[in-house]
């Protein structure tokens, strides 16, 4: 049965949905083998919104690893200077320095690590049995487990602060594992919050962002009730990183949040407009080259999103990814194999197109740098495809 109650304040969900998507990837780790392709279909993805706190949100039941974090497996410089100043200035500002701080979902410690690195005393909890052991294996003090009920006691807390990086939009009880953090701090404890930003989406009309590892979708008035809701003071809320993630630091707070009241119903239209104008630029551009001559790069969700909505199957060559445990493997939905970048030398295509979010620039000075420059390229640029 399908989810109808909201998943961060509890009141009903407006009975109309705002999208409808057929046929989309399982979810973004849902990447099957060659033994797998007879069986693996496509889902439907539902799209509601809280009559109440007005949070945009699947009604579908969460991945089976939702409780996992799976990252790619390397930043991008520019993301690491981005973070290590980041995590720096968290730290100086809260007078952090040899406190101990959490990272809530910290995956095989690619944040940890440079939280540490700060000057923090960094502790870690993770549900991956594999990720625990690689992070151990690292050094790093790394506990398993999951904040699944308010009482749940994360090992050495309390803590004088957490992070919880691009892991609450997973969750199907996001009120449950808030509360429970707020109960593993001292008072007056602090956070930083990230999620992916819904305003952005509705700004730019980005209907690829919907997949089902992502039940809920924020934007920064949505992501600011739920955590007052649920035990926190926002101290800031704002765009970062390209205006792709929403930060929010927050203190922890005794006070009783008001009710959410009552929401206006989103008009989301346009995002089947832009689907249907991307899915002609893309079949457009494919004309221009001979079968099987252009390939995409980027097996982001994003880019699974587009790929399946722009019935990509058996049109492209295949996908690369720098990430090890997605190449070998065929994109959910419509099978096209993922493939390392170095395929681009023993089986050249003709184009690129570039599906890498806010990393598209970089991608696109790799192929120039590394590759054969007579490659055509272009990116897809917050729903529009334009030529590098």
């Amino acid at each position: 049965m399908p989810n109808m109650k909201c998943r961060v304040c509890g009141h009903d969900l407006f009975k109309e949905p705002l999208l409808q998507y057929a046929n989309m990837p399982k979810g973004a780790q849902y990447l099957p083998g060659p033994e797998d392709l007879k069986d693996d279909k496509g889902v439907n993805l539902d799209i509601y919104q809280c009559t109440a706190c007005g949070l945009v949100q699947l009604s579908n039941p969460p991945v089976s690893y939702h409780r996992e974090v799976i990252r790619a497996a390397a930043f991008s410089p520019e993301m690491r200077d981005f973070r290590i100043k980041q995590f720096s200035d968290f730290i100086e500002r809260f007078s952090l320095r040899g406190k101990k701080v959490v990272e809530i979902g910290c995956g095989h410690g690619e944040y940890l690590n440079l939280i540490r690195d700060a000057g923090a005393d960094a502790h870690g909890l993770e549900y991956g049995e594999q990720a625990v052991a690689y992070c151990r294996r690292s050094g790093l003090n790394v506990s398993r487990g999951f904040l699944g009920r308010l009482d749940e006691k994360i090992p050495q807390a309390p803590f004088d602060a957490f992070f919880a990086m691009s892991f609450l939009e997973h969750l199907p009880q996001p009120d449950t594992l808030l509360g429970a953090m707020a109960n593993n701090l001292v008072d007056g404890g602090v956070g930083l919050v990230e999620v992916p930003n819904f305003d952005m989406n509705v700004r730019e009309n980005l209907f690829s962002e919907f997949i089902g590892d992502h039940l809920l979708y924020f934007t920064r008035d949505t992501l600011a009730t739920a955590l007052t809701l649920h035990g926190f003071e926002v101290l800031d809320c704002r765009e970062v990183w390209h205006d792709y993630i929403i930060s929010a630091r927050v203190r922890k707070s005794r006070l009783s949040a008001p009710d959410p009241g009552r929401a206006v119903r989103l008009d989301l239209s346009p995002f089947q407009f832009c689907q249907k104008e991307l899915k002609r630029q893309i079949q457009q551009y494919l004309e221009y080259y001979e079968d099987g001559k252009v390939a995409v790069w980027g097996a982001g969700h994003q880019a699974l999103a587009v790929m399946a909505l722009s019935d990509l199957g058996g049109k492209i060559r295949y996908v690369i990814d720098a990430a090890s445990f997605k190449q070998g493997r065929y994109t959910p939905a419509t099978h096209i194999p993922i493939v390392p970048p170095e395929t681009l030398n023993t089986d050249p295509v003709d184009a690129v197109i570039i599906m890498a979010g806010s990393y598209c620039q970089e991608v696109a000075r790799i192929i120039r740098e590394r590759f054969d420059r007579r490659i055509d390229a272009c990116w897809l640029n917050k729903g529009r495809l334009e030529v590098v």
